[in-house]
């Protein structure tokens, strides 16, 4: 089976849990399907808003796929989730790369 399948079949069995759906996405990042990753991150967002890993992929993969407004808001979003859940190494690294996508 391969690795989409795995992760659909993972999502089908946990669908309140948002790691299989963050796999998923991250498998078609790393095979350069961009339009599906960014609808796997999409999903992610807004089912699991809290899940704070989603908002630097999801970002950067927008800004590959030349959207960088779009990447700006959801580094900006992903920086307010991050404060609220204390996660302040997520944090930074999200203000990093908003620093770094609207400097350009």
């Amino acid at each position: 089976m391969d690795r989409i399948a795995t992760f659909k079949t993972f999502i089908a069995r946990t669908p309140t849990d948002p790691f299989p759906r963050y796999g998923l996405a991250m498998e078609y990042k790393g095979r350069g399907d961009l339009a599906e990753a960014w609808a796997s991150f999409s999903e992610i967002l807004g089912q699991f808003p809290d899940y704070v890993p989603t908002y630097l992929m999801a970002g950067g993969t927008l800004a590959a796929l030349g959207r960088k407004s779009e990447a700006a808001e959801i580094y900006r979003q992903g920086v307010e989730v991050a404060g609220k859940k204390g996660d302040a190494h997520a944090k930074r690294e999200l203000e990093g790369a908003l620093a770094e996508i609207t400097s350009v």
